[in-house]
């Protein structure tokens, strides 16, 4: 939680086509490290202690729209209508945010790396602060005129001299002011311009002429990267997954070939767990310090205790959890099954929907049939059990302590603790039937060559 003297609130520019984008997904929603880019703003603001939150979109993405609502409620929507630059997009949230009195920060549904801690800078200023950045590139970027902290103007590239093109301080379009001066500011804004729009840098202007404040912060590059094509959203993901694998290093983590290994927002590791080459890690994941996670694994929603090794060529779906010891190995699968301290799965299994007791073990091609076409059941084996190979667990079903479970059988019945099991048909053997069935085979052949 951020220290802060006035209540803040956010504006989230989120009304763009991104036409750019060209996919029927709205720019926005498009996710960076497998959350939207919006919900990136979302927490961004959140994190900042922002106690209204404003969302404005455009009629042309319902889906937007409905994405905001769900996490934010209606209050937090604001349409532009028609689009008519930033200027105007942000006097859009002004009836949302009625009555508030704090600061604004204006921010962008299409910036995912912006962090809360970023942002903090732009907060406790009694006039209009901008967020800046040094440009490797400044090319069509405005350009920050400074004095010393105090911005003097923002200067957009197209209307700036020689001498003004060679700064390399540019504006990010991430500002905060008071509410009421703000919008106060935003009135006098017009759209007397190429593009007939209401532009936010405008402000700046209008805030020095009316004797307030006006400076700029600074932010990384990297962090004010805006996303507006395909090339770019890849871009941004692969700035985040650097920026992760450094922080899991750093932590501790053992990662051989770390630029193989991709990162949920959200992924959770302790030091000492080793991760093997091109390992993905869906949202939900949680791994605790000294488990091991073995090359071509996938893990998502999933609790994998100190101790543990997944993999390789392993899955950990929703609701997996694998306490100390526990060993999965390749091509197993595991979805919504607590899996007790040194229970395995070595080769070939399906696992949904259950739990598996300490110790047991669960043999090759075994599989828990979890689902009849209509419902879901659970499957519970119990601990110090044996399942053999190429089993079928036919669910609703309980294997008691220590049971046995024979290779290949088909088990719809529980299993009594210490029991041994049988679900298939009796072995029938047939004397020199294999040979005669080979000489018939070969005569069939021949006659058909002929």
């Amino acid at each position: 939680m951020t220290s802060q003297t006035r209540a803040r609130a956010a504006i989230i520019l989120a009304a763009g086509q991104g036409t750019r984008m060209k996919s029927p997904l709205p720019k926005v929603l498009h996710p960076v490290a497998h959350r939207a880019m919006l919900d990136h703003a979302i927490d961004a603001a959140e994190g900042l202690g922002c106690e209204r939150i404003v969302v404005v979109v455009g009629t042309h993405s319902p889906e937007v729209r409905a994405h905001v609502v769900k996490r934010l409620g209606e209050a937090a929507i604001a349409v532009q209508d028609p689009p008519l630059g930033t200027g105007h997009a942000v006097r859009a949230a002004e009836q949302a945010l009625s009555g508030f009195d704090g600061e604004v920060v204006v921010t962008y549904g299409d910036v995912p790396l912006l962090k809360a801690a970023d942002i903090e800078p732009v907060f406790n200023a009694d006039g209009v602060t901008v967020i800046g950045f040094e440009a490797h590139d400044p090319g069509a970027y405005g350009r920050l005129i400074l004095d010393g902290e105090t911005l003097t103007a923002i200067t957009e590239a197209k209307e700036a001299s020689a001498e003004i093109l060679a700064i390399t301080a540019c504006n990010s379009g991430v500002m905060a002011a008071p509410a009421a001066l703000l919008f106060s500011l935003l009135a006098d804004v017009r759209n007397d311009n190429a593009k007939g729009e209401y532009y936010l840098t405008d402000v700046v202007e209008l805030a020095r002429k009316g004797g307030h404040p006006t400076r700029a912060v600074f932010a990384a590059e990297d962090a004010v990267m805006g996303v507006n094509s395909q090339a770019e959203l890849a871009q941004a993901e692969a700035l985040f997954q650097s920026v992760q694998r450094d922080f899991f290093l750093a932590a501790g983590v053992t990662m051989a070939a770390p630029d193989t290994v991709h990162f949920a927002w959200d992924t959770q590791i302790g030091g000492g767990t080793v991760i093997e080459p091109f390992v993905v890690f869906g949202p939900g994941a949680v791994i605790e310090g000294g488990a091991r996670i073995r090359s071509f694994s996938h893990v998502e929603g999933a609790r994998v205790a100190s101790g543990a090794e997944v993999g390789p060529y392993a899955r950990l779906r929703p609701g997996a959890d694998l306490a100390e010891g526990v060993k999965i190995g390749n091509f197993v699968e595991v979805k919504n099954v607590k899996m007790a301290e040194g229970a395995k799965a070595n080769h070939l299994a399906y696992l949904g929907d259950g739990s598996v007791g300490a110790g047991t073990n669960i043999g090759a091609g075994t599989i828990f049939c979890n689902y009849d076409g209509f419902n879901k059941a659970r499957t519970q084996v119990g601990a110090g059990a044996f399942v053999g190979s190429n089993s079928s667990l036919v669910a609703p079903v309980v294997i008691g302590d220590g049971a046995i479970v024979a290779s290949g059988s088909v088990i719809t019945e529980d299993v009594p603790a210490d029991a041994l099991a049988f679900g298939r048909a009796r072995q029938t053997l047939k004397p020199d039937a294999g040979a005669a069935f080979r000489e018939k085979a070969k005569a069939q052949k021949a006659a058909k060559s002929k």
